[in-house]
């Protein structure tokens, strides 16, 4: 089958494919008033769209009447179905993402998600199934570790070379926080331990693991601490540095 060009299809085009297909599936026939409920939106707001919708070729739409799929609007619904299922079973059955964000999130991801990523989403879960070593042990072991995850009391694992919070990072194989690092320094960022507000603002800097951080210099009492990560120039409170914990 050649490939369906779905280049003029906005993200909200293929969300009303995808309602057009399942009140089809679900009730047999799709009307404008039914799309509009299902999607909670305005009868006027859907009209324009499956008027552009038939322009392109993926709906037959004529006022007043059944909206139908044709055979390429039908293969486009299916597919961002397919990837919309995918990402939410992703999402909340490997990171327990909530049902409500999961969904909500993969709504968000599905139309720009690329064909390469979905294949090896696909093959993430076929290993998972297939593999007799893939064992559920290492969910388990993710979901149960304290360090990682707050709710956790205390991890089962008691020689993984971790420790709980608030312990003692030099027992956690040469992590230390990024706040004791001495300008002229560079670091590894191992994780980032500070909690709320804080812990996200963190993130959204681009503080993830594995990323390398240089300390160029503090100020006296060190606060601020000026860092270079990925290129940019940032300053760190430092309360906000002692959140992060990295290697050398």
């Amino acid at each position: 089958m050649a490939k369906i060009e779905t280049g003029a299809l906005t993200g909200s085009l293929e969300d009303y494919l995808e309602t057009i297909y399942l009140l089809i599936r679900d009730r047999k026939v799709a009307r404008v008033k039914d799309i509009a409920q299902a999607r909670d939106v305005k009868m006027s707001s859907v009209t324009p769209a499956m008027h552009r919708l038939a322009e392109l070729g993926f709906v037959v739409y004529r006022q007043r009447e059944f909206i139908e799929l044709t055979e390429k609007g039908e293969e486009v619904a299916r597919k961002t179905m397919a990837r919309h299922d995918l990402l939410v079973r992703f999402f909340h059955e490997f990171l327990r993402v909530s049902p409500e964000n999961a969904d909500k999130d993969a709504c968000a991801i599905e139309h720009i998600l690329s064909d390469e990523t979905t294949e090896k989403l696909v093959r993430f879960f076929e290993f998972f199934r297939a593999c007799p070593r893939a064992s559920s042990d290492f969910l388990k072991t993710f979901h149960g570790c304290s360090v990682i995850n707050p709710d956790v009391a205390e991890c089962p694992e008691r020689q993984c070379g971790f420790q709980k919070r608030g312990r003692r990072r030099g027992a956690r194989r040469g992590v230390t926080s990024l706040a004791s690092i001495e300008p002229g320094h560079e670091c590894v960022i191992v994780q980032v331990t500070a909690k709320g507000a804080i812990r996200q603002r963190l993130i959204d800097m681009g503080m993830l693991p594995n990323t390398p951080v240089f300390v160029e210099r503090k100020a006296p009492g060190g606060n601020p601490i000026w860092i270079k990560l990925k290129g940019f120039q940032l300053s760190l409170r430092k309360e906000e540095a002692a959140g992060v914990d990295v290697t050398v």
